[in-house]
């Protein structure tokens, strides 16, 4: 399924400004799975999720009418400013505040799967607001959700490290073990945030990844971590530790299909 949408600002009668997603014409989506998406997502109501104000359908044409975040996306800080470091955990515990009504407090279990830093806009305020719900999917009353599909469009690039077939969760889990944690961090990030903050942060995200579901963090808990200082438990080994590429190289022709569990 092709999810190429594009954007457009626009304006309401009375003068409110407002974010146009044009989905993509190639979409397999049918009408009424698209209404039925629309009616769900228009459910969502939480501060730290964009909110949707309205749909329009004509023929093959769909577009979705989001409230206008004017501080652009989160990627945007953290390749071009200079003023992410110091919001850094602002922005952490407000998308993890999102995830836990989508996973938890919602009426159903919503797993995003395509959680990225472009998918995180800021208002005006720069609070973060997760949106994007394209590749969403739910599970009812369920506790626990999986997807045996890989999905989402953000792809790892640029990581370059001396130790071959790791990954960036692979070297962050070495680094730690080994007591480095420090070289993870940016020269230039070390200069605007708190060191102690960026460490109980890296310390989480380990807890966040480890190989086991069980042994996982719930997003309620993660913000308790974000926003406390509650002593915090070792991480066990992470999933995913071997670099896609390396991966790739030594596997057969046969490829075991993935399962992700929420």
């Amino acid at each position: 399924m092709n999810f190429t949408s594009t954007f457009f600002q626009g304006t309401l009668s009375d003068g409110k400004e407002t974010a146009v997603k044009r989905l993509s014409k190639s979409s397999r989506q049918g009408l009424v799975e698209f209404k039925n998406d629309v009616a769900l997502i228009a459910k969502l109501q939480h501060r730290n999720l964009v909110k949707l104000l309205g749909c329009c359908i004509q023929g093959e044409e769909k577009m979705l009418i989001y409230e206008y975040m004017p501080n652009k996306s989160l990627d945007f800080f953290i390749f071009g400013s200079d003023s992410f470091g110091t919001q850094s955990i602002k922005f952490a515990v407000g998308i993890a505040k999102g995830l836990v009504y989508l996973h938890e407090d919602f009426q159903l279990r919503i797993m995003h799967r395509d959680l990225k830093a472009s998918n995180v806009l800021l208002d005006s305020e720069m609070n973060p607001k997760i949106s994007g719900f394209d590749m969403a999917r739910t599970f009812g009353e369920e506790s626990e959700g999986s997807t045996k599909r890989v999905v989402g469009t953000q792809r790892n690039r640029g990581f370059n490290h001396l130790k071959p077939g790791l990954n960036l969760v692979g070297h962050t889990s070495r680094l730690s073990k080994e007591g480095n944690p420090l070289e993870l961090i940016d020269s230039f990030v070390q200069e605007s945030c708190t060191l102690s903050e960026v460490l109980r942060c890296i310390h989480i995200i380990l807890l966040c990844v480890q190989q086991h579901p069980e042994d996982k963090p719930r997003m309620s808990y993660v913000v308790l971590m974000l926003s406390s200082e509650i002593a915090l438990e070792q991480p066990e080994e992470p999933g995913f530790l071997i670099d896609k590429k390396s991966l790739e190289t030594n596997s057969s022709s046969s490829k075991p299909e993935s399962s992700l569990t929420n």
